[in-house]
């Protein structure tokens, strides 16, 4: 096993194994970066405990979200606190307005995706 990388939270996690968000824990794990994840239903993937909530004065490194933009809302305070150093928003949760509010207060913002920027070494 190698080294812990930096932290990562993943929003909108899944214990459906069909779901990306749920992908993306197995695939953080495999690469021995440390996970955290929120999602609706509490469980446990790949070792990795789905909370309904965390602190947010947990440092995180990156934050990959798995929610649709309209559910992204109740989100928005909890992320400007939590301040992450980035933010992933995959497939089917980029959000323009987000994305610009984000980056506006430093966050640094992309519109990729978790599992390829794994599978290709760039995350």
């Amino acid at each position: 096993m190698g080294i812990v990388q930096k932290k990562t939270l993943v929003l909108g996690a899944s214990l459906n194994e069909s779901r990306y968000s749920n992908k993306a824990i197995k695939k953080l794990v495999q690469f021995n970066y440390d996970v955290l994840a929120i999602g609706k239903k509490e469980g446990e993937v790949c070792g990795v405990e789905i909370k309904n909530s965390i602190s947010n004065n947990i440092k995180i490194h990156t934050l990959s979200i798995y929610l649709s933009p309209s559910n992204q809302i109740d989100y928005i305070n909890f992320i400007l606190k939590l301040f992450p150093h980035r933010i992933i928003f995959n497939p089917g949760a980029e959000n323009p307005e987000l994305y610009n509010l984000f980056s506006s207060k430093g966050i640094n913002c992309e519109n990729s995706c978790t599992l390829v920027l794994l599978s290709t070494k760039q995350y």
